[in-house]
Parts: structure tokens; C-alpha cells; sequence
């Protein structure tokens, strides 16, 4: 038997998960990314292949509103603040959440309360 590392792992299961969730015109899919380091979130539109929204914990418009939060947990939460203020300037309200085949708890998690927090709904 092959073992198979967490990023091959993952990766089937983000695979299987993309089978059944889709971002539409309507409800966009909010994807979530996690590096050794950072997150990063984005707003798609699966239909057209657009990106929508997207924000990350190193990006300019974070760190200006932001200052120096230093508990990985506050600054993915504020990460899902942010994303959904954006998402509201351009008049998206509901979202379909992509884990991207991470497991819901932790950092994911706080990204999408926080999220729920600003205003989206899942």
C-alpha cells in the first residue's frame, strides 16, 4: 500500500468536494486557502471562471484596517470581515463555502464566522 501524504489527501478530497459545490451568478463560491504562513479568500463565480473578491491576510487594504492583530485566529477572522465587505460593495450577500478540503475547525472556521459576522450568508 502507498501512503499518501495530507497534500495528496487533501487534494482528493478538495476534488470530491467541487463535485457537489459550484459558484453560480446567484450564489458565488467562497473559497479559502491556507498556506504554512498565510490565508487567502476569494469570491468565484464557477459559471463564468471569474474571480470576484479576493483578499488575503498580506494584502494592502488588511493591514490598513487592520492593525497588528496577532492571534492566527483574530486575523482569519478579520480576513472573513473583510472578504465580506467587499463582497457587499459589489452587492453580493450569499455564498457557497469551499473549505477547499481542509477540515472545518480552526483557522477555516473563524474565516467563515467572521464572514457570517459581516454580513454573508452561507
Amino acid at each position: 500500500m502507498i501512503r499518501k501524504d495530507r497534500s495528496q489527501k487533501r487534494e482528493r478530497l478538495k476534488r470530491h468536494i467541487r463535485l457537489t459545490i459550484s459558484g453560480t451568478p446567484e450564489r458565488p463560491r467562497l473559497s479559502v486557502f491556507r498556506s504554512a504562513r498565510h490565508l487567502y479568500t476569494q469570491i468565484i463565480d464557477d459559471s463564468t471562471g471569474r474571480t470576484l473578491v479576493a483578499a488575503s491576510d498580506l494584502a494592502k487594504v488588511f493591514k490598513e484596517e487592520f492593525q497588528e492583530p496577532r492571534n492566527p485566529k483574530e486575523i482569519a477572522h478579520k480576513l472573513g470581515l473583510l472578504t465580506a465587505r467587499l463582497a457587499k460593495e459589489k452587492n453580493i450577500t450569499r455564498v457557497v463555502f469551499d473549505r477547499n478540503g481542509y477540515l472545518y475547525h480552526g483557522l477555516v472556521k473563524a474565516v467563515g464566522d467572521g464572514a457570517r459576522e459581516g454580513g454573508l450568508q452561507f
